[in-house]
């Protein structure tokens, strides 16, 4: 599979926002033009989807769990994406979602934006479209000021921290434990946005 990017924007400090063209066929996916879509509160139905294939697919990865999240009714989704809980995107193929990424501003952080809830269809995987979620977050964290972006790998999620690495985070050396397996660790990984960008596909 190839894939090359059709940009939409281009923001202030050279960082593509838009889309990436997929060719060929993987998995159920006919890949075309992947599209990253901000949701509102009328897109609960389509955040709760893929929220849940997410938890199913890697649950090792994230923080709650598949049969928490199963039990959440119509009400508890809708909050959970009103403004002032963060962003949440999504990644279009085909009219399919195939990724979802959110950001939102923690207390105790200092103002910095944290990436979470990251996940790519293992069908689209390996084509640019984690790269394009993160950026997403990236572009609405700078749109409010908001100068440092910070995510959490859990260890052992070694292709996560390669990408984010391309990305432009770095290591800090902090961790934490896993919320649901105390004997694994995650790591903060950071990215100050005035730094000089990178190459997402690191060419």
């Amino acid at each position: 599979m190839s894939s090359s990017l059709r940009p939409e924007k281009v923001t202030a400090d050279n960082q593509v926002i838009g889309e990436l063209a997929l060719t060929g066929h993987r998995a159920g996916f006919r890949m075309g033009p992947a599209e990253v879509r901000r949701l509102t509160t009328e897109d609960w139905r389509t955040f709760r989807d893929v929220r849940l294939a997410a938890l199913a697919d890697a649950p090792e990865a994230f923080s709650s769990s598949l049969g928490r999240e199963q039990a959440y009714d119509e009400a508890r989704w809708r909050a959970g994406m009103l403004p002032e809980r963060g962003v949440k995107a999504v990644a279009v193929v085909e009219g399919r979602v195939a990724g979802v990424a959110g950001g939102w501003v923690p207390e105790g952080r200092g103002g910095a934006v944290e990436v979470y809830g990251m996940w790519v269809d293992p069908a689209a995987r390996g084509a640019g479209v984690g790269a394009l979620l993160v950026e997403e977050v990236v572009a609405w964290a700078a749109e409010r000021g908001h100068r440092r972006v910070e995510l959490w790998v859990v260890d052992g999620n070694d292709g996560a921290a390669r990408l984010y690495r391309r990305l432009g985070f770095e290591a800090t050396g902090e961790s934490e434990p896993h919320t649901n397996d105390p004997g694994v660790r995650e790591r903060l990984m950071v990215r100050v946005l005035d730094a000089r960008p990178r190459d997402p596909h690191g060419t």
